[in-house]
């Protein structure tokens, strides 16, 4: 019966998709195999052994349910429905198998229990998760059970989380703190086993520091007149577009030597970088910024160093070189002073992003190929060829001198192209568009602007087309990636011209890639 159920189903799709547009057929042997089959079997408790079946999996049209109890038939289950079934007392295996539409099949075989006493021998594992500071992950077996049950001990109105033997359950807090977890074996009887533990949630502030976090205390201490708090980027630009940034005002007649401290949550380790770059906005140039480092119980063990801005009103990139630091004196409190050396008059200072660096610059946003100590290294494909060189058409809105040139190669394909890898992820929080500069020889062909995951641009990426009308002259054309989402950590940069056609040996120019609102 059930194979007749799939076949008028696969009959009706297919009288679907013919009516359908040609563009819009769908290829049948596409369709990938079922992935992740499982069930979360749940019991009633009050000994009538009655479980109930919820089959799950991914790319799944129906599922079978197989109950292992000798039934001739199985269950034929939709995706998102569950099927109920009386055991007798015993353990059981239960085979779920998860049907595509084409016909494709995987399945999975789980043990149920069914019993009416109490589970016994029930052992929790509970753990932090790594890179997760707010993440815990909960296991749990037990003898007699059919199932389990986790409260986290964050809401006391929490639904609890059902759950299985063998799988692992997570859950993100939304703050710090102790909480009780709580974790309930059930069988099919109505007494349970519990077990109960308390977890603590800390959120300690590491390098790097960004200030965009909404859960960690940016707790600055201030000491001689200066205090530092954070707040809204009151200057965003293609510098520095993050949406939080700190601010430290030194107050009217504060101390020369007036700053700001911040305890990290471990000590800075420099094993392999020992330079902490900075990005930093002053209302005047050549201010002394002195960073000092501190370890935590012994502040007379300290290093510091004094670099002095080159800009006002602007953020720049600076850089601390703590090369030499003797990684095993435990730096753990971070110092800012700016100003150094004069009494602070009630100027505001803003600085963002402390992170670790090699002291190498890197190729970052906005890219104008003017810099002569950065190496813009471009990854050819398809037939293209891009490199830095003289800007030869140096008027209208581009008079600078270097820009990037592509050449699609004669007979290049129609997806030949070029990118770079940026030293950081573009940072989206409060600008989402990009600009770029391009010549090109004809009007109206495609430029494509790829952005990509650097360690999975396979599957994380975004893309856009804009259209050239100009031919033989500058223009600016914009790139709109409004909502996208920040946290892919976009870091790849990927320049296609005349997408679509193939390569004829023209060459094509680009400048100013920058972000935009």
């Amino acid at each position: 019966m059930n194979k007749i159920k799939i076949l008028f189903g696969l009959l009706a799709f297919l009288l679907f998709i013919g009516c359908a547009k040609d563009d819009d057929t769908v290829n049948l042997d596409s369709i990938a195999v079922p992935k992740n089959v499982a069930a979360l079997m749940t019991i009633k408790q009050d000994n009538s052994g009655k479980v109930t079946i919820l089959p799950r999996g991914e790319g799944i049209t129906q599922f079978e349910v197989y109950f292992g109890d000798g039934s001739a038939d199985p269950a034929y289950v939709n995706p998102g429905a569950s099927v109920q079934h009386v055991y007798a007392e015993g353990t059981y295996q239960v085979r779920i198998v998860g049907v595509t539409l084409d016909g494709k099949k995987s399945e999975t075989t789980q043990e149920l229990t069914v019993a009416f006493i109490a589970p016994e021998n029930l052992n929790v594992v509970i753990a932090h998760i790594p890179g997760n500071n707010l993440g815990i992950s909960v296991q749990a077996t037990a003898d007699y059970e059919t199932y389990f049950q986790v409260y986290f001990g964050e809401d006391p109105n929490q639904i609890p989380v059902d759950f299985m033997q063998g799988e692992t359950v997570t859950f993100n807090y939304a703050n710090v703190g102790t909480y009780t977890v709580r974790v309930v074996a059930l069988s099919g009887g109505v007494a349970t086993t519990e077990y109960t533990e308390d977890v603590t949630i800390t959120n300690p502030v590491l390098l790097p520091i960004d200030f965009e976090s909404a859960t960690l205390n940016y707790d600055f201490i201030g000491f001689g007149g200066a205090n530092t708090v954070k707040v809204a980027n009151p200057n965003i630009d293609a510098n520095n577009g993050s949406a939080n940034v700190a601010r430290l005002t030194k107050n009217n007649a504060s101390e020369v030597w007036a700053g700001s401290l911040i305890e990290l949550g471990a000590p800075i380790d420099f094993s392999t970088m020992q330079k902490i770059k900075i990005k930093s906005w002053a209302p005047q140039a050549g201010v002394v910024i002195k960073m000092k480092l501190e370890n935590l119980l012994d502040s007379n063990i300290n290093t510091e160093v004094d670099v002095t801005n080159t800009v006002a009103n602007a953020w720049e990139e600076l850089v601390f070189d703590f090369s030499g630091v003797n990684n095993g004196n435990n730096y753990q409190r971070l110092v800012i002073f700016y100003d150094f050396g004069n009494a602070g008059n009630g100027a505001n200072y803003y600085f963002d992003d402390v992170e670790l660096t090699s002291g190498a610059p890197s190729v970052i946003l906005p890219l104008d190929f003017e810099s002569s100590t950065l190496t813009y290294t471009f990854n050819n494909f398809g037939g293209a060829n891009t490199i830095v060189d003289n800007n030869t058409n140096a008027t209208g809105i581009n008079t600078s001198s270097k820009v990037g040139k592509t050449v699609k190669n004669n007979g290049a394909e129609t997806w030949a192209g070029s990118y770079i890898e940026l030293g950081s992820p573009i940072n989206f929080a409060t600008m989402q568009k990009i600009k770029m500069k391009v010549w090109s020889p004809q009007v109206g062909i495609v430029v494509k602007l790829k952005l990509e995951n650097l360690l999975n641009g396979t599957t994380i990426n975004t893309e856009l087309d804009a259209t050239t009308s100009q031919a033989n002259a500058w223009e600016e054309l914009t790139y709109d990636f409004t909502g996208i989402n920040n946290s892919n950590n976009y870091q790849r940069v990927v320049v296609f011209f005349d997408f679509g056609n193939a390569g004829t040996g023209a060459t094509y120019y680009f400048d100013d890639i920058q972000l935009s609102n």
